[in-house]
């Protein structure tokens, strides 16, 4: 198991809270894959992908459609992706995604947060190199898979590293290997528990567990933001 995987094992990063808050954020997501690239699961990867994501975290299926159908909606909201990126306490680099349809309000709330904690927002590229973007898919352990003989099939498709628990399979990629992966593990049968894209830190920073503290505070703020999507940070 490599770099990767133990850092996905062993980060302090929370998660979402509250269960209404994560749909209304996989409803986002969900809106913004489909006015990018329709509303067919079957032809759009990035919505399926969000899709199974969704119904990992019990997000019900009447949600996830009426989700889609509005996003199809005359008038519909129209949201960016934008990505913000800054320092928090302890000189963390934090890359926080978000969905907005306000970028003015998103902004100022964010410099906001990272003011409050002792931090501030940098400009684009600041801290984008602390970071590799990774594909990451997740699928069930089962026994009868040969792990050794799963990564050399998957080489050929983008994958480059695969570590497993006893409950699950870990895979990761390049970003741009994405829709090979997917469609090789659909193409397999194998069940996919989740599948997104991560900002994988090259050189975690241990903190103390005050120090720690404090960055978890900022980290609580960004994620209750109804406009944030995802937070990546260097804490180790």
């Amino acid at each position: 198991m490599g770099r990767a995987f133990e850092f996905r094992k062993n980060r302090k990063m929370k998660r979402w809270g509250q269960m209404s808050r994560a749909f209304t954020k996989y409803g986002k997501q969900i809106s913004v894959a489909v006015k990018s690239g329709g509303p067919h699961p079957e032809s759009n990867a990035l919505l399926r992908a969000i899709i199974q994501n969704a119904k990992a975290a019990n997000m019900p299926k009447d949600n996830i459609e009426r989700a889609i159908k509005k996003a199809t909606e005359k008038g519909a909201a129209d949201l960016k992706e934008i990505v913000y990126e800054g320092k928090g306490p302890y000189g963390i680099a934090f890359m926080v995604e978000t969905a907005t349809d306000n970028p003015t309000r998103t902004i100022a709330n964010l410099r906001t947060y990272f003011s409050r904690n002792s931090g501030s927002i940098g400009v684009t590229g600041s801290v984008e190199f602390l970071f590799e973007r990774k594909c990451v898919f997740k699928i069930e352990r089962d026994p009868k898979i040969d792990l050794d003989e799963l990564e050399l099939e998957l080489i050929d498709y983008g994958c480059e590293e695969i570590g497993a628990d006893e409950t699950e399979i870990v895979m990761y990629g390049g970003f741009e290997s994405f829709g090979a992966i997917q469609k090789f593990l659909d193409s397999k049968g194998y069940p996919i528990i989740t599948s997104e894209f991560e900002r994988i830190p090259t050189d975690p920073k241990e903190l103390t567990d005050e120090q720690a503290e404090e960055v978890e505070k900022l980290i609580e703020k960004l994620e209750d933001d109804d406009d944030v999507v995802s937070v990546f940070h260097t804490m180790g």
